[in-house]
């Protein structure tokens, strides 16, 4: 069971440059279900999971966490990871550094676990994009986070690199993390998501679970973004 979760978050809000980005966002995170940060360009997403993360801080609102130092158990996943100039298993045990932990055990597992065992040796650097989502990953796995953020994770892979992140964000939520992603693919949302936070003009406008929200979106900006009349 999770020490951070549930989260409850009131009144959120972020503004920067005299424009409001966020606004008004409140809902709570509880252990278990897979959350799709489902939206429109520019609707806030990945700023969501920033501010969740810690990476900046909210200029409205609060996050209240069930346990304290939230940001020491959960890991975010970009878009376009930043990787070491190091070999591949070198970037997973410097994130274990990080916490603390010198564990080679825990480098093998997760390169075995994400199909990276014979790449252990190779610059992370040269990887593939699918392969170095993959060890952005095993690199977040191996640290055991309670909370794992992923933005756009499979964003501009090609179709068989983004069904193994899939196997792989799935295994992680079997293990027991709780995920957090955004993603533009509502294929790739049907098939992971347990509950939909949609976002629409730096505003919540429907939290629900996922089987409800596609068979019968609520907002007016929800069923036009399902239809496909909103930018992407």
């Amino acid at each position: 069971m999770s020490a951070i979760l549930p989260l409850t978050v009131e009144g959120l809000g972020f503004a920067a440059g005299g424009e409001t980005l966020l606004a008004g966002i409140g809902f709570a995170l509880r252990a278990g279900m897979r959350s799709v940060v489902l939206g429109p360009n520019g609707a806030g997403k990945s700023l969501l999971l920033r501010l969740l993360h810690g990476l900046i801080r909210p200029t409205a609102g609060s996050m209240r966490w069930s346990a304290p130092e939230p940001a020491r158990v959960q890991a975010l996943v970009f878009q376009r990871p930043v990787l070491l100039r190091r070999s591949v298993a070198a970037n997973i045990y410097y994130a274990l550094e990080l916490r603390g932990v010198s564990d080679a055990g825990r480098v093998d597992e997760a390169l075995a676990r994400t199909g990276l065992t014979a790449l252990a040796d190779r610059p992370a650097r040269v990887l593939s994009g699918g392969e170095q989502q993959r060890l952005a990953l095993a690199r977040a796995w191996a640290t055991r986070p309670e909370l794992l953020l992923l933005d756009e994770p499979t964003a501009n892979l090609d179709p068989a690199a983004t069904r193994a992140v899939e196997e792989i964000v799935a295994a992680i939520h079997a293990a027991g993390t709780k995920i957090v992603m955004t993603t533009h693919d509502l294929g790739q949302a049907r098939r992971l998501a347990d509950e939909v936070l949609f976002l629409h003009r730096g505003r919540l406008v429907e939290h629900r679970p996922a089987t409800e929200f596609f068979a019968a979106p609520a907002s007016e900006a929800a069923r036009a973004f399902l239809k496909g009349d909103l930018p992407w």
